[in-house]
């Protein structure tokens, strides 16, 4: 079985209010998202987590609309989340992405889900350090693993963060996919503020159907 994409949405704290939404192009910042999701190698299910309470139902709605698996629960609570859709999509490992990412790059992640099993890591991803443009974010572990940190996370930054007891743990091995650098870290590629609308946007006028390809 391959790996499950675990697309997390939801607003956040500070983000831009219905990212997912927006139009980029001709179909909205989510849909280009999982549409994304579908391509990268090594994956075989896509699942969509939206927080369960009702300013997220038509984040919900977009993402059925778009044929993948939508979980819902705590809004407050985005591990235990991201851990529930696990457990319902049967997932044996795991890559979480943010709906925030609608240029994900399926090349870029599918090297970081090879990148786990190659170096026999416990947890993976391509921002220790970040060397790639913010909205190429993801990151890969087992399933197991996503469900020892659900059990003894107990911080808040943690909870929120999903990962952040993973990445700070003492006896996990950590494997980070090596971005170009040169001062492509400082773009920003993903969705959080008007700005990056007005940005993703134009180009997404200026690329056409070649941006979601």
């Amino acid at each position: 079985m391959g790996a499950t994409v675990i697309v997390q949405a939801g607003s956040g704290l500070n983000a831009l209010p219905d990212r997912e939404l927006v139009f980029l192009g001709h179909q909205s910042a989510l849909s280009c998202t999982l549409e994304r999701a579908r391509r990268i190698p090594g994956a075989d299910l896509v699942v969509c987590a939206v927080p369960d309470d009702r300013e997220h139902d038509l984040i919900a709605e977009e993402a059925a609309d778009c044929a993948v698996m939508v979980v819902r629960g705590a809004a407050a609570d985005p591990l235990g989340l991201v851990s529930q859709a696990a457990r319902e999509a049967g997932a044996q490992t795991v890559l979480r992405i943010t709906s925030q990412c609608p240029l994900i790059d399926p090349v870029i992640a599918g090297g970081v889900l090879a990148l786990l099993v190659d170096a026999s890591a416990d947890y993976a991803s391509n921002t220790m350090p970040a060397r790639f443009p913010h909205g190429l974010d993801c990151e890969a572990f087992s399933a197991l693993l996503l469900e020892q940190a659900d059990r003894h996370a107990d911080t808040l930054a943690e909870r929120r963060s999903v990962t952040g007891w993973m990445r700070r743990h003492h006896g996990l091995t950590r494997a980070n996919l090596t971005g170009p650098g040169g001062g492509l870290e400082h773009l920003r590629w993903m969705l959080e503020t008007p700005e990056d609308v007005v940005f993703l946007q134009a180009l997404f006028d200026e690329l056409g159907q070649n941006a979601v390809t």
